[in-house]
């Protein structure tokens, strides 16, 4: 039985064996980052066609959540998925009292929400905000709906250009639990059902995925373990430190006339 994994640059590796038609691979090396980029240009193969970035840094739990060096990376990759205008939604996917499944709402916690804000009409502004709003859908088990069913709803209300949903994710690899950022443009598999994806067919506006590994298969590590799932002995400190890190990239990369200084001074 294969061992799952939510990161598209675990499926195929350069150099070991022939990629699959319609895949290609671009790495950079950015200081202790790694940029992963998969690029899939056709359907039919083991992730749906689009854009998959991987940022591999040290571990989170350990790293500075203000480090620029790292914030600037992941801000550069989502904005290059997102749409340049037009108001963006912010879901927090899963469960904020399960420890290794609460960084979507760790992040939506502290994203700068700006909606309810007057827009300023004067051109003399000191600054133009980007319209964005932020919602913790919940789990089914707690609320009676599922998460499309709430972000439809949401989507249809608001219109915004895009939904950045974000969530927990599992990963083949133990090097990277806790050290990597995954980022697309095909939407997300909450807890990796493939019946549950949140894309574009299904919200009616472009959906970008953004996680962080917390969680793997034991199976990787033990072969008679199937079905069970384990996480880092620091799950805690790592959630904390990759909530405050995806935020302020969030955050960055939304709100590009403001410095990282003012956006942590709005969002303390």
């Amino acid at each position: 039985m294969p061992v799952y994994t939510d990161i598209a640059a675990e499926l195929w590796q350069p150099g070991k064996g022939a990629l699959p038609d319609g895949v290609q691979f671009e790495t950079r090396y950015v200081g202790e980052t790694t940029i992963t980029r998969v690029f899939i240009q056709k359907e039919g193969l083991a992730r749906r066609k689009g854009r998959y970035t991987t940022v591999d840094t040290p571990n989170l739990a350990y790293i500075d959540p203000h480090d620029r060096r790292y914030t600037a990376a992941i801000a550069h990759e989502l904005a290059n998925l997102l749409p340049e205008e037009g108001d963006i939604l912010v879901a927090g996917l899963g469960n904020r009292h399960l420890a290794a499944d609460s960084l979507g709402p760790a992040v939506c916690d502290q994203v700068l929400v700006t909606r309810h804000i007057p827009v300023e009409e004067d051109e003399r502004a000191f600054i133009k905000l980007r319209r964005v709003a932020a919602v913790c859908p919940g789990i089914q088990g707690k609320t009676g709906l599922a998460a499309a069913d709430t972000l439809s709803a949401l989507a249809q209300k608001l219109k915004p250009a895009a939904i950045i949903c974000v969530d927990s994710l599992s990963t083949s690899k133990p090097g990277r639990l806790g050290c990597s950022v995954q980022l697309t443009d095909t939407g997300i598999c909450p807890g990796g059902r493939e019946a549950d994806r949140l894309d574009r067919s299904v919200l009616g506006v472009p959906v970008i995925g953004i996680g962080v590994p917390t969680v793997m298969d034991a199976a990787e590590l033990c072969p008679c373990a199937h079905r069970l799932v384990v996480a880092p002995q620091e799950i805690d400190l790592i959630v904390n430190r990759a909530a405050a890190v995806l935020a302020l990239a969030i955050n960055r990369a939304l709100q590009r006339r403001l410095t990282l200084g003012e956006l942590r001074f709005l969002t303390s």
